[in-house]
This record gives structure tokens, C-alpha cells and sequence, in this order.
């Protein structure tokens, strides 16, 4: 890749450090997009000897630019996403693929009409863990910042994808446990702080 082409898509990238998710950190402040895709990197790493029937170089790169499109477009929660989002999202995906040539843009192309199809285990496992970081991270938010819906969307998202393969559905019961421990802390903390005078 030419230096210069790489530069200025690099730039474009440091947009998904910039560009802000829905949920919190633990910590209070908003989530990249960056840092959401980073930790969806590191659990695809990290569960690779569950698949070893899979190709995980392949779903990790899946991990890495799923959301490239959002360094244009921004993050729009899923329980708002639409037909019309998903489509500026992907030309926002296309325009950016359209800035790279040889190889690297056609594993990309790949990559994504792969993600897409969801006809490939590999794919169908990013798509699960991308659902699962994006339920840790609420777990691991305050519970002041959920939505209303959100208390039942933490039991509802990507719920019936995880029982594709054994390790996830596995993975997303202690990740519906985490929910109810916060879930039943945060009742109980504000039963406290409504009984002191």
C-alpha cells in the first residue's frame, strides 16, 4: 500500500477514536467506537481454543473493521438502527473500501460480504461477540445510564444467535447472570438510599 494512501486512511480511522457509542465505560465517560471495536478484538483472541475448527484469523479481521463505517457515519444504537441507517452505513463502507486498491481492498470486500451473508461459522461467531461486548459493556456501565428498554434488551439481544455454538451459549448465560447480579444490586441500593432519612 502506498504511503500516502495509507496516511489518509488512517486519518479517517482515528474517527472511530473520536466517535462515540451509546453506553458508558465503567468509568462514566462515553465508549469509542475504537475502544468497542478493540475489546471485540481481544475476546476473539482470547476464545480462540473454543474453535478450533474455526478460522479465527478470519473472524478476528471481521472484529476489527466491522464497524470501519462508523469513522463517517457515527454509532447508532442497535434499537434504533434501520433500513435507512444500515444503508448509509454501508455506503459509508463502500466509499471507504473505494479509497484502498490490490489486496488489502479486496480481503476487505471479503470480509464484509462475508459478515453480511452470516453463512460462515466464522462470521456467524463475530456477530455473537460483537453482541456479547456490547452487553459486558452495559453490564459494566452504571445502571443510571440504561434506557428503560434496555433492562429487557439485556436478556433479548443476540440471545437466540449465542446458541449457535456450545462456548457462546454458555458465555452468554454467565453474561445474563452478570445482568441480574446488577440488576438486583442496583434495586437494592436504591431500596437503601429511599429508607435513610
Amino acid at each position: 500500500m502506498e504511503v500516502e494512501k495509507l496516511l489518509d486512511f488512517l486519518h479517517l480511522m482515528e474517527k472511530m477514536k473520536c466517535n462515540t457509542r451509546h453506553c458508558d465505560t465503567s468509568t462514566g465517560r462515553r465508549e469509542s467506537v475504537a475502544e468497542h471495536s478493540w475489546r471485540l478484538c481481544m475476546m476473539a483472541f482470547l476464545v480462540r481454543d473454543a474453535f478450533l475448527d474455526l478460522d479465527m484469523d478470519r473472524v478476528l479481521k471481521m472484529c476489527l473493521i466491522h464497524d470501519i463505517g462508523e469513522a463517517v457515519t457515527g454509532d447508532i444504537p442497535a434499537f434504533d438502527k434501520n433500513s435507512v441507517h444500515e444503508s448509509v452505513e454501508s455506503q459509508a463502507i463502500d466509499w471507504l473500501l473505494s479509497l484502498l486498491s490490490g489486496s488489502v481492498r479486496q480481503d476487505m470486500e471479503a470480509l464484509f460480504y462475508e459478515m453480511e451473508e452470516q453463512a460462515t461459522d466464522e462470521a456467524k461467531l463475530y456477530k455473537i461477540l460483537d453482541r456479547l461486548e456490547a452487553l459486558i459493556q452495559h453490564d459494566e456501565a452504571d445502571l443510571s445510564t440504561w434506557l428503560p428498554l434496555e433492562y429487557e434488551l439485556q436478556f433479548t439481544y443476540g440471545k437466540e444467535e449465542c446458541q449457535t455454538f456450545p462456548y457462546t451459549a454458555r458465555l452468554r448465560e454467565a453474561v445474563d447472570e452478570m445482568t441480574r447480579r446488577k440488576i438486583e444490586e442496583g434495586k437494592t441500593a436504591q431500596e437503601r438510599a429511599e429508607k435513610m432519612p
